[in-house]
């Protein structure tokens, strides 16, 4: 699939608003190329869901997004932030601006214009994993040999946080024939990777990748990149 893609999704309930995902899902796909190898590097950004191997059958992952309510209402405050009056000049913020992204870059404190629709509508953790497994378990991402599920989040994890949300979902998904292998919720600093499997012992489901300032900036630059170039 090329050119630009986005979603459309409801606002209160009565409307719908549509925006771009792209620099997210690429940016998905840059950590985890990245960060976990080269099962990764090939993936192909396409919809449902939107990382795919380019056999159609190898790889699925479905990119997401999760934030608590209270952060959520609290951007509807940070338009200044976001690029629609002037912020302090520097080398991030100019990227900031010129883009319309942010996540990646500093402390995830900023947020671009262009990803505001996007954070606005997020859910926070637990109901994102509700929606994404019982789409899953419908056949509504397909078949695949490995099928993950990315969440970003806007919150900061810890390692506990993100083995409630790996329990929680192996919860969820404990008695369906479809399911996620692989969940894979990445904060600013972290990559936390949860095998599914059953039959593991809970001590050998998680594993946790710091990431730097520089590979943020290298991830964020690249998927930049990477949206441009689809245009």
């Amino acid at each position: 699939m090329s050119g630009k893609k986005s979603h459309m999704e409801p606002t209160g309930g009565q409307s719908a608003q549509k925006f771009d995902t792209c620099f997210f899902e690429k940016y998905a796909q840059v950590v985890l190329a990245t960060v976990l190898g080269h099962d990764f590097e090939t993936l192909v950004n396409r919809d449902r869901p939107d990382l795919q191997s380019p056999d159609g059958h190898g790889i699925g992952i479905e990119v997401t997004r999760a934030m608590e309510e209270s952060k959520a209402a609290g951007l509807a405050l940070m338009d200044d932030i976001a690029g629609i009056t002037q912020v302090k000049p520097g080398d991030d913020f100019d990227r900031i601006q010129e883009s319309g992204y942010s996540f990646g870059l500093r402390t995830g404190k900023y947020v671009g214009i262009k990803e505001l629709p996007y954070w606005r509508m997020a859910l926070p953790m637990r109901r994102i994993l509700e929606s994404k497994v019982s789409k899953a378990a419908s056949g509504f991402y397909g078949h695949w040999d490995r099928m993950g599920l990315f969440v970003f989040s806007k919150d900061n994890l810890s390692e506990g946080d993100a083995v409630k949300a790996m329990n929680y979902t192996l919860g969820l998904q404990r008695d369906l024939d479809l399911r996620y292998d692989r969940l894979y919720i990445a904060d600013i600093d972290d990559l936390f990777v949860c095998n599914l499997a059953d039959g593991l012992k809970a001590a050998s489901r998680l594993a946790r990748y710091r990431l730097t300032q520089e590979q943020r900036r290298a991830f964020y630059l690249e998927a930049v990149r990477k949206q441009l170039e689809q245009r």
